[in-house]
């Protein structure tokens, strides 16, 4: 009976696991503003086609010359995908401009993807929400 016992708590703690990962994903709204927009223009430099979150990154020139390279989050690869993104869709090297939502803490390297259009006039809205439902 007590062998039992052991095997079903150890079947618990292996399903609490498994859910962990799931409690830790964050809203949107837990690191970014979604009530307001930036613009940044800039040459993609790298792109992270991974979970939870596809990272595009963007080297982008200040009023001084200097270049910050910005991470710009988007969703997971299968909802980008399901929405006809794909990893060609993004290359190193493309000159583009960004709208995106700022972070909440005024990091200065890390924004969520609204609308990337690139150097042809073509755009993609990566944002399918409301931003109006957060004010």
């Amino acid at each position: 009976m007590r062998h039992g016992g052991l095997s079903v708590s150890m079947v618990a703690f292996g399903l609490l696991l498994e859910v962990t990962p799931a409690f830790a994903h964050h809203s949107i709204t837990a690191e970014f503003d979604p009530s307001k927009t930036m613009v940044l223009k800039g040459t993609i430099t790298q792109v992270d086609w991974e979970n939870p979150h596809v990272y595009v990154h963007l080297d982008v020139r200040d009023d001084s010359g200097k270049i910050f390279n910005w991470a710009l989050e988007t969703y997971p690869p299968a909802v980008l995908h399901k929405g006809g993104v794909t990893r060609e869709t993004f290359k190193p090297g493309q000159v583009v401009t960004i709208d995106a939502f700022p972070p909440k803490d005024g990091t200065k390297s890390l924004a969520y993807l609204k609308v990337i259009t690139f150097s042809d006039g073509h755009s993609i809205e990566i944002w399918v929400g409301d931003p109006n439902q957060y004010r």
